[in-house]
């Protein structure tokens, strides 16, 4: 339970279920519907099955040391990092994401490289504790528990502080004043009772919430 409005708390979650739990709560027609999303999702594409997601390194640690780990989910906010971080020389490319769903596929290389990937890794040359993560790929519901189980599990937590960007609509955006008043784009904030520091802008207030990945 929060403690304030704008507090990120942890809500229960289905990703980690057992088949036989969900099967006793599924109607007819969630199975059906399921079936047909997994018939599309498990086609071959030589030996790896498309649903499943692969996180690539360059490196050879087995735990990556990070100390602040900045991700940007969709295109605006990838957009963002383009234009006001990385376009500099003090990044490396130092891993990739593939995935495939319904409306994202990359390639199936394996090599750790820009080109054919919608979810890169960078690392500051100068402090390599500082990670950066661009996702402008769709992550369906579904494969978001496996996207941070194996993004996550690659880093030590310890002292890690992650930061996430993303955006939506001005049009979702609840207040009672007129949308078409607003300057946008405007920035608001949601925070853990563990990030102590100053926030940089208002907080996100009622009833606004967070959704998709950004929210798990």
């Amino acid at each position: 339970m929060a403690t304030f409005f704008g507090e990120v708390v942890v809500a229960p979650s289905r990703a980690g279920l057992d088949e036989e739990e969900e099967a006793r709560e599924e109607t007819p027609e969630d199975r059906e519907i399921r079936r047909e999303i997994e018939k599309k999702r498990y086609r071959q594409r030589g030996e790896i099955r498309e649903r499943e997601i692969q996180v690539l390194w360059s490196c050879a640690e087995e735990s990556l040391v990070c100390s602040r780990f900045i991700v940007a989910i969709g295109r605006n906010a990838a957009a963002f990092l383009s234009s006001f971080i990385l376009d500099s020389v003090c990044w490396e490319v130092i891993g990739v994401v593939k995935l495939w769903n319904e409306w994202c596929r990359t390639s199936s290389t394996t090599n750790v490289l820009p080109t054919d990937s919608f979810c890169l890794f960078y690392r500051l040359i100068s402090d390599p504790t500082v990670l950066l993560c661009q996702c402008s790929c769709y992550v369906a519901e579904d494969q978001q528990f496996q996207w941070l189980e194996k993004v996550f599990g690659s880093m030590q937590k310890k002292g890690l502080q992650v930061t996430i960007l993303s955006t939506c609509p001005v049009a979702d955006y609840k207040t009672q004043e007129s949308t078409l008043t607003l300057i946008s784009p405007f920035l608001k904030a949601l925070k853990t009772k563990e990030f102590q520091e100053q926030v940089c802008c208002p907080l996100l207030e009622q009833p606004n919430i967070v959704r998709d990945l950004p929210a798990a």
